[in-house]
């Protein structure tokens, strides 16, 4: 994100405190002993940017931001289109949100504002215009933060009508719409553009066409309104970089495209902690974080986490000690260039008035988190030539936003869970290659596959125009190719594909799916070695969830189901392709399996860990790099204390003798 220095800091709402200036003071005293160098401002202060229509009071902001800047502490600047005031609600009603059911929503909360609103979308421009012509040179200003966790649909006849826009831009005749969503089927033929309407539990909903292209027209019309924002911000003079911050897991808006507009992107980190076993929480976060990180292939920033419990979880217990420090140190060794939480000052009233924050209600420096804060903001001044180092990776897994929209409505062999058991099926592969000590991309069916040795797509029941010749084009050249069960069924209109499946692979895989049978949660099958030699895999594996039945052509039978009729088919298979290999998994794999495939497949690819052997269970190890530094970070999220083999190097953070004790971390600079 920039050179020389990692943020620390965070949320800070000073406009709940205006009246009461004692407390700004302290604020910035209790800031510089925990060396606090950045906090976002504006979020949520419109209403106070604007108290009416068109009078705006930035003076309050402006001191602010200049007695930060004199304190050393710079500012990333929201628009404040996240939460609007009461009176632009009761001015404009169009901007309220309508249901699914078509119901108009009251005032209130967050986020309910209709992004296609005319009157919204002026109202935002007007503002951010303004704030920007004022701040947008201020030397403190480092970033535009562009509203705020951007969610949520509507339904109003204005998105009924942008809708109806939207789709005939996409298919130019009604003719070719009911061709793409099969609408002979029930006989829901469409007569004009002017009959679709957004799907609805009270109207049409099983036109698997319509839902799927209602949320690209929800993430679209996201994009766009974000788009506006920016351009305001441009218009009015200011290049100073956009951020937009992201939510965990989140499926409303497709990412990779939204990472496209704006200069870096970030996302809020809320685990719970100690609802399961710390390592696979770590697990889960890490997962994410590089999700995040490549959307761009660039650092990005942890925009908030939570210093202290939460209020908003069904169970928000206290951080046990250590966890903010290693917490924000894992943003870092996944390739964040800051930490940040939300929030710095709890506020006296409102939906969080309990949720953790650097400042309490009490106000006092002697707290255990305001001292775990300190900490960790002396662990990142430590970390300071991290910063702008990028993160390099040789594998990759598929994570596709349409993909899951189209698996979540298909009506297929399971309706349940169907997106949970995606994220499992990538998050297996995902963590063996980790166990392996690998840095691990992400990547949707639109990105190259150029750089990597190793590539695998869990569940890509959708392909993408164009997808099915990439993957045979990587596998020709020499790459490693894994896909699953449940790919290649539909085209981007979920229109089932003629002639066999994987469509378009089937010669790459040597083989042909025939049916696929959907188990119970509770029921499980095995898969087996077919023959001697298939060396580092174990006899037999507990399989769940999916099994695929295939007719092999060119592929050979690694492994074969156990029980039901279909034992003895295949269920693991591989088919040598051009110079590089495709391999097929027919069934939901336990974490045992995924572990020792890709523990063989990265030795066939060629692909070594940042450090020599295995990682043990619940350790994390990664790197980030400058022409210059391989940086080497080590996390142990384990019950025990654990001892890594280093390389030579300078010990920037941690013990120097490799050792790790539970919630320690290391950081090891690597001259190359």
């Amino acid at each position: 994100m920039r050179d020389g220095y990692l943020m620390h800091g965070g949320d800070y709402n000073p406009e709940q405190w205006l009246d009461m200036p004692e407390v700004f003071d302290t604020d910035i005293e209790r800031f510089r002993e925990a060396k606090i160098n950045t906090v976002t401002l504006g979020v949520f202060s419109w209403s106070k940017l604007e108290p009416k229509d068109g009078e705006y009071h930035f003076e309050w902001l402006e001191a602010i931001i200049d007695r930060l800047y004199a304190n050393g502490i710079s500012v990333i600047l929201a628009t404040p289109s996240g939460a609007r005031p009461h009176w632009l609600a009761d001015r404009y009603p169009e901007v309220l949100r309508v249901n699914e059911k078509r119901q108009r929503m009251l005032f209130g909360t967050r986020h309910n504002h209709c992004m296609t609103s005319p009157a919204y979308r002026e109202k935002v421009r007007q503002i951010d215009t303004r704030l920007a012509a004022r701040f947008g040179a201020h030397p403190a200003v480092k970033l535009w933060h562009i509203s705020n966790e951007y969610g949520g649909e509507c339904h109003c006849p204005l998105c009924q009508k942008a809708f109806q826009g939207w789709l005939e831009r996409k298919y130019g005749t009604v003719q070719a719409l009911n061709d793409a969503w099969c609408t002979a089927f029930w006989s829901h033929t469409y007569d004009s553009f002017s009959q679709v309407e957004s799907p609805s539990s009270i109207g049409e909903y099983s036109i698997m066409g319509l839902s799927l292209d209602w949320k690209r027209f929800v993430s679209d019309q996201t994009v766009d309104f974000m788009e506006q924002e920016i351009a305001a911000i441009r218009a009015a003079g200011s290049d100073k970089p956009t951020v937009v911050n992201m939510m965990y897991y989140f499926g409303g808006i497709d990412y990779f495209r939204m990472a496209k507009k704006v200069d870096a992107v970030s996302w809020d980190n809320y685990p719970a902690w100690d609802k399961r076993e710390r390592k696979e929480t770590a697990q889960r976060t890490a997962f994410w974080h590089d999700v995040i990180r490549s959307l761009k292939k660039k650092p990005f920033l942890m925009m908030e986490s939570c210093p202290g419990a939460t209020n908003w979880q069904g169970v928000s217990r206290l951080k046990r000690p250590g966890l903010v420090r290693a917490a924000s140190l894992q943003s870092i060794a996944h390739g964040a260039d800051g930490a940040l939480y939300f929030q710095m000052r709890k506020s006296r009233g409102g939906e969080e008035k309990f949720h953790g924050a650097v400042l309490d209600h009490y106000d006092g420096n002697d707290t255990r988190i305001f001292r775990e804060v300190c900490e960790t903001g002396d662990m990142l001044e430590r970390l300071g030539r991290v910063s702008g180092a990028g993160t390099k990776a040789e594998a990759a897994v598929l994570y596709d936003w349409e993909n899951l929209w189209a698996m979540e409505g298909s009506w297929g062999p399971r309706n349940e869970g169907m997106r949970r058991l995606s994220l499992e099926c990538a998050s297996g592969a995902y963590r063996a290659l980790r166990r392996l000590g690998m840095n691990v991309d992400f990547a949707d069916q639109s990105c190259a596959l150029d750089g990597y040795k190793l590539v695998t797509a869990p569940m890509q029941y959708l392909f993408h125009e164009g997808f099915a010749e990439r993957v045979r084009s990587f596998v020709e050249k020499g790459g490693i190719f894994v896909m699953t069960y449940w790919s290649g069924v539909v085209d981007e209109n979920d229109r089932c594909f003629l002639g066999g499946t994987p469509h378009g692979l089937m010669d790459v895989f040597g083989l042909r799916s025939e049916e696929l049978d959907a188990l119970y949660d509770w029921e499980e099958n095995e898969i087996c070695l077919a023959k001697d030699g298939l060396t580092g895999m174990r006899e037999r594996y507990p399989v769940k969830y999916f099994c695929d039945l295939v007719k092999p052509k060119t592929a050979e039978t690694l492994m074969v189901y156990g029980k039901d009729f279909y034992a003895g088919q295949p269920a693991l298979l591989h088919n040598s392709y051009g110079s590089g290999s495709a391999w097929y998994l027919c069934a939901g794999a336990c974490q045992e399996f995924y572990d020792d495939l890709y523990r063989k497949l990265a030795k066939e690819a060629g692909l070594s860990g940042i450090l020599p052997g295995e990682i043990p269970d619940g350790v994390e190890v990664t790197s980030r790099e400058t022409e210059e530094y391989t940086f080497i970070f080590a996390q142990n999220f384990s019950e025990g204390s654990v001892s890594l083999a280093l390389p030579d190097g300078e010990m920037l953070y941690g013990s120097a003798d490799g050792t790790l004790e539970p919630l320690g971390g290391l950081v090891l600079a690597v001259k190359k």
